[in-house]
């Protein structure tokens, strides 16, 4: 905890910001919601906001989001199996074991494993019958992602998304 609360003093002070200034500004970014403090602390201690001032660190959590989501590069076209697995994820809306979603994305167990620890803050992991079994942690972060099939239907991966699923289904029932 301390080295928390030293690095987000050192990020404070190295843009010269007066203490009452950054809670009123973040508290106006965060929209009154917890979740933006929830990621954006956290995201400041560890980094990733050090080229950025209080000024342009995201408004609300959509904003978060979605700064998030270029920063992570998924926009591009190598990305496209990390936005695979993540709309699976959306598409299924209960937990699901990293090798269910493996088998539906048709990829590596291991490769699966590495996105879902690179999303990992926005993922719910739970033991289901001893087995460990991931879904989207919160409503928002499933709000934006589904904004993302409006935004992007010329790739048209939700489509492939849910054929793969059906496809797996099958499978299993065979």
């Amino acid at each position: 905890m301390k080295t928390i609360k030293k690095a987000l003093r050192q990020w404070i002070q190295d843009r010269k910001i007066d203490d009452n200034d950054f809670v009123e500004q973040v508290a106006t970014k965060s929209e009154n919601n917890f979740m933006y403090l929830r990621y954006i602390l956290p995201g400041i201690t560890k980094g990733d906001y050090k080229d950025l001032s209080l000024k342009q660190l995201p408004d609300g959590l959509k904003d978060y989001y979605q700064v998030h989501w270029v920063r992570m590069g998924m926009d591009e076209k190598p990305q496209e199996e990390k936005v695979f697995i993540l709309f699976i994820l959306v598409e299924i809306g209960t937990p699901i074991t990293c090798q269910m979603i493996a088998d539906i994305a048709e990829q590596d167990e291991y490769d699966v494993q590495s996105v879902l620890e690179e999303w990992v803050e926005y993922l719910k992991k739970q033991d289901i019958k001893g087995e460990t079994c991931y879904s989207i942690y919160h409503a928002s972060f499933l709000d934006f992602l589904k904004a993302k099939r409006v935004l992007d239907s010329k790739r048209k991966l939700f489509q492939e998304v849910n054929q793969r699923i059906a496809d797996y289904l099958v499978r299993k029932m065979a």
